[in-house]
């Protein structure tokens, strides 16, 4: 069949704006132009959709976004639109396609279809080149030109099909085709009613809360459909009481009449713009065994030369390396509950050159870890879904119960990565992504020499953190510390998180859950540091507060409380101001009174090693001549 878009493409759609199933998707093909990135990721991409006669503008699924970065989608070439939904948008007077199946049918044409080339028997032809009248063959005699041929009619409409194929199903298959199932992709808060079919692939504990409107109670889930696509769904006070027990882990579900908003930066754990929120007027229902799914496991590889930003962080990774060393399982005891669990670090490696130590925890550690083990001398490929990025030895990676591990895996990137160790990589020395590492966890994990920036960079770019923390290193002087300012908090000495005094005596840990005699106390507070360029207020916490002071957040309080000729709690403070230090620094946006600031937080401090700063300054003066 020659390749050329549908007639009346965009006609077909615009009458049918919301099919029941992609069954009742007649064949769609159309021409992608003005096709552009969209959204702060840029990981999904705009496009008008094109037919020769009409134009609609669309947005394509994220799952093909691969498919525009490597080039096989560009402007002018041609898709098959297997699955879309019509949806309005504020603001804008006309309908927007939102396409959730597609397929590529060509690569770019030669220009835009136009509807000079059409006939009421054929399609519109892929190269609208003419010189000649066109002739009903299925191929005309003028070279470029293909003609489709005339489609027999169907007898029977499309209703009748999907009728009858229902009538021939089970009664709970027939109930799922009652509904139009939505895949995660294609939602977003603008629109209306949608259900979705999703397994829970996490389940969060019921978590209580206290704040100015009251207490309350929240938990939440993460929801993965048939196309690995994974959504965030929260529910907070009654809600979260109907639905706790009712969402069990690895079920499936039917999902409706919740809402959808811009998920938050600072706590997603999920690949995904949006964040879901139900409500106990939403409806759950588990799906029967006949519609029961195993979701396809979609990967985002973070190379490893690049997790730095990721220390420490809400964010997830995935990663996937070559196997370089499996040790032994060993025994670790929680802290919280004298509980003892396995534990099995591997070390891999990727194209970047660079290593880092994986832990396997709980049955990862015993099943595929020993598998691996038995494996290890083949240097197998593992590709690793949802890990946290922790800070020992620099950078450390770590399973959580959501975590999936897949050995071997058949992906074009490790197909690409055993290429390449297999040619070089084996023979090739690699280096511990954590080496050289500013010593703080939170830093971002780089040198305190690289990315050197000056606080009016900082300043003047109030944009700066928006989509995630980017991190800098500066050098500069405590310029002031605000002495009346609150300093610390009181802490749990199990877990440094806040306390509250309980009633009687002691002090009350609502994450430990339990009263403790005493507590610590901890810094967190703000400074004035400034360098030739400018001065900013800045963060600090606990660890780089008393390297900054000079003792502890205990001892600076006992210090508050003697008095003499000069106040010792003052003189402290003083003598910290107009010391030079070099700062690894976080710049985020947060929020305050609906108005958006930035927000610069010390992540390590460290002294200026004279010598090493020469050093730098003279590479710095280096790169300056070499550039003119």
């Amino acid at each position: 069949m020659a390749k050329c878009v549908s007639p009346d493409a965009i006609s077909t759609i615009l009458a049918n704006p919301s099919p029941e199933s992609s069954s009742d998707v007649p064949d769609i093909v159309v021409q992608v132009i003005d096709l552009k990135a969209t959204g702060a990721s840029g990981n999904r991409f705009m496009f008008t959709a094109n037919d020769g006669k009409m134009k609609l503008r669309g947005i394509l699924p994220t799952n093909m976004s691969s498919e525009v970065m490597s080039g096989n989608i560009q402007n002018l070439g041609l898709i098959r639109i297997l699955d879309y939904t019509l949806n309005d948008i504020p603001n804008k007077p006309e309908k927007y396609l939102i396409v959730t199946k597609c397929e590529v049918v060509s690569p770019p044409l030669e220009m835009e279809v136009k509807s000079e080339v059409k006939s009421e028997e054929t399609g519109i032809v892929l190269k609208p080149k003419q010189e000649n009248g066109i002739k009903s063959e299925v191929k005309s005699e003028v070279p470029g030109i293909f003609l489709k041929p005339k489609q027999e009619m169907v007898a029977k409409s499309a209703a009748q099909i999907v009728h009858e194929q229902r009538q021939n199903m089970a009664p709970a298959a027939r109930m799922s085709m009652t509904r139009r199932v939505f895949p995660l992709v294609s939602l977003n808060p603008y629109q209306g009613s949608w259900t979705i079919k999703v397994r829970v692939t996490s389940k969060g504990i019921m978590r209580t809360y206290k704040n100015a409107r009251g207490e309350g109670c929240v938990f939440n889930v993460e929801l993965t459909d048939e196309d690995g696509t994974q959504i965030q769904a929260t529910m907070f006070n009654e809600a979260a009481k109907k639905f706790y027990d009712r969402f069990q882990l690895g079920k499936v579900y039917f999902i409706s009449k919740g809402s959808l908003k811009l998920a938050n930066k600072q706590f997603k754990t999920v690949k995904n713009d949006y964040e879901m929120t139900l409500n106990e007027n939403s409806e759950v229902e588990e799906a029967s065994n006949e519609e029961t799914f195993v979701p396809e496991t979609t990967f985002n590889f973070v190379p490893i030369d690049s997790l730095g930003p990721y220390v420490n962080g809400t964010e997830l990774v995935d990663v996937i390396g070559v196997v370089q060393n499996v040790s032994s399982t060993m025994s670790i005891r929680r802290k919280s509950n004298n509980d003892t669990i396995p534990k099995r670090d591997i070390t891999i490696a990727d194209e970047t050159k660079k290593t880092v130590v994986v832990s396997l925890w709980n049955d990862l550690a015993t099943s595929v870890g020993q598998e691996l083990l038995d494996i290890a001398d083949k240097s197998p490929i593992v590709a690793i879904k949802s890990l946290k990025v922790g800070e020992f030895q620099g950078v450390s990676l770590s399973t959580l119960s959501r975590s999936v591990v897949l050995i071997n895996p058949d992906l074009p990137e490790a197909k690409k990565l055993r290429s390449w160790y297999d040619s070089e990589g084996k023979e090739s020395s690699m280096a511990s992504v954590g080496s050289g590492m500013s010593p703080s966890s939170k830093s971002g994990s780089r040198s305190m020499y690289s990315d050197r920036v000056s606080l009016s960079h900082i300043l003047k770019n109030p944009s700066l953190g928006e989509e995630k923390p980017v991190f800098f290193s500066v050098r500069g002087y405590i310029s002031f510390i605000k002495p009346d300012q609150a300093m610390w908090y009181r802490a749990c000495k199990t877990c440094n998180k806040k306390v509250t005094e309980a009633l009687g005596s002691g002090y009350w840990c609502e994450a430990c859950q339990k009263n403790d005699v005493e507590c610590n106390l901890r810094y967190i507070m703000a400074v004035k540091v400034s360098d030739a360029s400018g001065e900013a207020f800045i963060s600090v916490f606990n660890e780089e507060a008393e390297k900054i002071v000079g003792c502890s957040a205990d001892e600076l309080d006992k210090l508050k409380s003697e008095e003499g000729e000069e106040n010792p709690y003052q003189l402290k403070l003083k003598q910290a101001t107009w010391n030079s230090h070099l700062f690894r620094v976080s710049v985020a946006q947060s929020e305050y009174n609906n108005e958006k600031r930035q927000r610069i937080t010390v992540r390590a401090v460290a002294p200026v090693d004279f010598a090493a700063e020469s050093r730098f300054l003279l590479e710095e003066i280096t790169k300056m001549r070499a550039s003119k």
